[in-house]
């Protein structure tokens, strides 16, 4: 199991192409961050699917089932490693972290635009 978001994410190919079935309008952009490491991991802000019945996202490759309030300091679970995740809506402050701040908190170059226009409204 890999220990830190980005060591994760880094494994993954660059330039998936997201099946037919992902639709821009059952996207959003989302605050993701790795609870494997402790209370705060390694986090950062992307475009996050959702998939037809929305229980699952899905994410630079990898799906995520929720942990329908059975995690601790975590919502979701990746479904091939197991790693839980907190998944949310990125907050209007920037204080996306559990306890605050949004320290060392990557945003994806994709997106980077749209998230700043998002949360300066």
């Amino acid at each position: 199991m890999a220990k830190h978001l980005d060591e994760y994410l880094s494994r993954l190919e660059p330039d998936i192409e997201l099946p037919k079935q992902f639709n821009i309008k059952r996207s959003r952009i989302m605050y993701i961050e790795e609870k494997e490491s402790g209370l705060e991991g390694q986090a950062r802000i992307g475009r996050v699917y959702f998939s037809k019945s929305g229980r699952t996202l899905y994410y630079k490759g990898k799906s995520f089932q929720s942990l329908k309030g059975a995690g601790y300091k975590s919502n979701y679970f990746e479904v091939t490693s197991g790693e839980h995740f907190w998944i949310s809506g990125p907050r209007k402050d920037e204080n996306n972290r559990l306890y605050g701040g949004n320290l060392n908190v990557h945003i994806d170059d994709d997106i980077k635009e749209e998230y700043l226009k998002l949360i300066s409204t």
